[in-house]
């Protein structure tokens, strides 16, 4: 499953633009768990520190914005950083 999701990541990385929702949704489930909220057009995940405690994304006609892309991005590395740090 790691490996699936580190390859999922590396492709939304060269595109961000064009991302499936679904796509998005297994990496968000992969490190945040499960949403918050789900069955309607977005979806929040929770993280675990403080300041902007929550990833919000939304389905597009299938596809997840760009901008939201990018910060779940960054969301990942930051707990890839946490995660390393606490080690």
């Amino acid at each position: 499953m790691e490996r699936r999701i580190t390859r999922l990541i590396c492709k939304v990385e060269k595109s961000p633009g064009n991302v499936q929702f679904t796509d998005l949704c297994k990496i968000c489930d992969y490190y945040f768990g499960t949403a918050r909220q789900q069955g309607s057009s977005h979806r929040v995940y929770k993280t675990p520190w403080k300041g902007d405690p929550r990833i919000n994304i939304q389905n597009k006609k299938g596809k997840a914005k760009a901008y939201q892309v990018r910060q779940v991005l960054e969301a990942v590395k930051i707990l890839e950083a946490l995660d390393y740090d606490s080690k």
